[in-house]
């Protein structure tokens, strides 16, 4: 079971290499690296890769880590008891599983996707210590043990907005996705739109890493957003000399697809402001 890439992810010798390197430990891969460098989608391609089903859990600032487990209804089940319903006296029928509980009794293995953990409160990792490590948790309220019928890869992705605690990463393989060079982002940019011209494609992506190391920049542009440029200027029919940029006109063509805040917007007016005045 070796994950190479798929015809629609480029995947990287280092990151092919850790993803394997995760299989084969049977720990969690902890995946961080700039919003908008393939994290989530790394997960559904090694799924479709491997032939596995896949789980997502996607994290949220609220999300608790028994939410993952299973969560039991109390209410309900008193609103029935009320009601003289005859299901209350099973309270099995109040426990609704969480993703970590469908990835362990799933038939096959699967990937499970815990997306975006540093999202939520800082002790989530850590609640989850356990069921990770020994695959298993117990329901207090049924009194029953659930164990991995196949033990998941599960992979965690991170965009570095909280330091994670050190128990925790312990117990992780970690990959930290470094932004792509040119080779490699012609690479992705050719799964995504094949057959675009060659001039249009070094003058797109010589601009793209020129605004990437502007000084100053609050947010720099990342894979999906050049990706979203590109469509663009292929569905505008842009030329190379349509992306030029001079002193008076510093705003790359259909910027919006790439500055997504004023501040950068700005940072590039007054580059234009002050090459003028040198003029």
């Amino acid at each position: 079971m070796k994950f190479t890439g798929t015809d629609a992810y480029v995947a990287t010798d280092d990151l092919t290499i850790a993803v394997n390197a995760a299989v084969t430990l049977e720990r969690p891969l902890l995946v961080k690296g700039e919003p908008g460098t393939g994290k989530t989608e790394l997960a559904r391609q090694v799924s479709a890769a491997l032939g596995l089903p896949m789980i997502e859990w996607h994290i949220k600032s609220t999300t608790k880590a028994q939410q993952g487990l299973y969560e039991y209804d109390a209410v309900s089940r008193l609103r029935d008891s009320q009601l003289g319903e005859e299901r209350v006296h099973d309270v099995a029928n109040y426990i609704k599983r969480g993703k970590l509980w469908q990835a362990f009794a799933a038939d096959q293995k699967v990937v499970l996707l815990i997306d975006e953990v540093d999202k939520a409160d800082i002790e989530f990792p850590n609640d989850l210590l356990q069921e990770l490590d020994r695959m298993e948790f117990h329901v207090y309220e049924t009194g029953e043990t659930v164990a991995a019928k196949h033990r998941p890869i599960v992979i965690i992705t991170s965009n570095n907005e909280k330091e994670l605690p050190d128990a925790f990463l312990r117990r992780c393989f970690f990959h930290y996705i470094q932004f792509p060079q040119m080779d490699t982002l012609r690479q992705i940019v050719e799964v995504h739109h094949p057959g675009i011209k060659e001039a249009l494609l070094t003058t797109a992506l010589t601009q793209f890493y020129e605004i990437r190391e502007t000084q100053g920049l609050k947010k720099k542009p990342s894979t999906s957003e050049v990706l979203d440029w590109l469509k663009l200027l292929l569905a505008e029919d842009l030329s190379p000399e349509d992306l030029k940029r001079d002193g008076a006109n510093a705003l790359p063509k259909l910027h919006g697809a790439l500055l997504k805040n004023e501040q950068d917007v700005h940072l590039f007016e007054r580059l234009a402001f002050m090459a003028r005045g040198q003029r």
